[in-house]
């Protein structure tokens, strides 16, 4: 029993000093930052066509109202299919998360934030490429994060 918790223990420290960002646990219970419909025709539409709500957590917070995120910043940014219908824009299912994890000594290479997508209702991963993809939008953003905090 032992051994099986120190290995567990291992793969987790291993996959944390490679850099993964990790699932987002209990996101929903977050700050609720803002939510936005993107439909088709709009320039990001793929792949983010659909309801998206962005959740920060505490760090990420005082992050938004004050300009300067801190290491263990993390925001997500949950988006949904858009079901349209009857005069109304309600949520499909789950497209999927992107999490944006804030550790300038482990991520270095994006501009010290790690970029991770989970599809759908799972953890599978559908980042890549380490983020560089993700971090090639956001690097023309300040402190690469779109949202900004509103009164």
């Amino acid at each position: 029993m032992k051994s099986i918790a120190m290995t567990g223990l291992l793969v987790v420290s291993m996959a944390i000093s490679a850099g993964e960002v990790s699932y987002p646990e209990g996101y929903r219970h977050w700050n609720h930052v803002k939510s936005m419909v993107i439909l088709e025709g709009h320039p990001l539409a793929d792949p983010f066509q659909g309801i998206h709500h962005v959740y920060a957590n505490g760090k990420a917070l005082e992050g938004l109202k004050n300009g300067a995120f801190p290491k263990g910043s993390v925001l997500v940014f949950d988006l949904l299919k858009e079901v349209q219908g009857e005069h109304a824009i309600t949520e499909g299912e789950r497209k999927f998360i992107g999490v944006m994890q804030r550790d300038p000594e482990r991520f270095r290479e994006t501009g010290g934030w790690g970029f991770e997508a989970f599809a759908g209702n799972t953890r599978e991963r559908m980042v890549k490429d380490g983020g560089k993809s993700c971090y090639g939008c956001h690097v023309q953003e300040k402190d690469r994060v779109f949202s900004q905090w509103r009164d």
